[in-house]
């Protein structure tokens, strides 16, 4: 049971880890467009919620919401991250709600079904889901004029704009999430005992 608990918090650390350093170095967990950040560090945290479970999942997504304020303070890499992303609401909350819901996904495919690659796919997809559309929905909530000057449209079409980042971020994001998370999160389970 030592063992067991060592060396999923041993995971856990390695885990957070990687998400300060994508968070931290473009390219490695958003790739800055100028226009918004495509982010590929959400895989990072559905890989934890699959082999660590919701609440683990939960932990590497806030480590990843304090990255977030912290590089939108340092080094902005969208024309609104300096107002959209020190808010905690926005860059925290969504990472938290990727990491318990992927991992409550998961775990209902793993207790309900044989499916575990499957319930994989559906928590990966979902996860990033979660993120694109909570992190949307709350820039749209909360900063909707700052949005429309930034991007240089009016607030009526902000929706129509936010679809566009949807169809051209959300959902490579989504795909990306559906192949990769898997075959990682399935490498890990399968090479060590203490996990699954």
């Amino acid at each position: 049971m030592q063992k067991r608990n060592a060396y999923r918090t041993a995971i856990l650390g390695i885990l957070m880890a990687i998400i300060l350093v994508q968070s931290m170095v473009p390219f490695l967990g958003f790739i800055p467009t100028g226009f918004i950040n495509i982010t590929i560090i959400h895989i990072t945290v559905i890989v934890a919620a699959i082999v660590l479970g919701p609440k683990n999942g939960a932990i590497v997504g806030l480590v990843w919401g304090i990255g977030t304020i912290i590089r939108a303070f340092t080094s902005p890499t969208s024309i609104i991250d300096t107002t959209v992303f020190t808010n905690p609401v926005v860059a925290v909350l969504p990472r938290v709600a990727v990491g318990l819901i992927a991992g409550w996904i998961y775990l209902w495919f793993k207790n309900h079904t044989n499916k575990k690659v499957l319930g994989m796919a559906v928590a990966s997809g979902v996860g990033s889901l979660v993120n694109t559309g909570l992190v949307l929905g709350l820039m749209r909530m909360m900063y909707a004029s700052t949005m429309a000057q930034a991007y240089a449209t009016q607030t009526d079409l902000l929706n129509k704009l936010l679809l566009v980042i949807v169809g051209t971020n959300g959902v490579p994001e989504m795909i990306a999430a559906i192949i990769i998370a898997p075959a990682i999160s399935s490498a890990i389970l399968k090479t060590n005992k203490f996990l699954d």
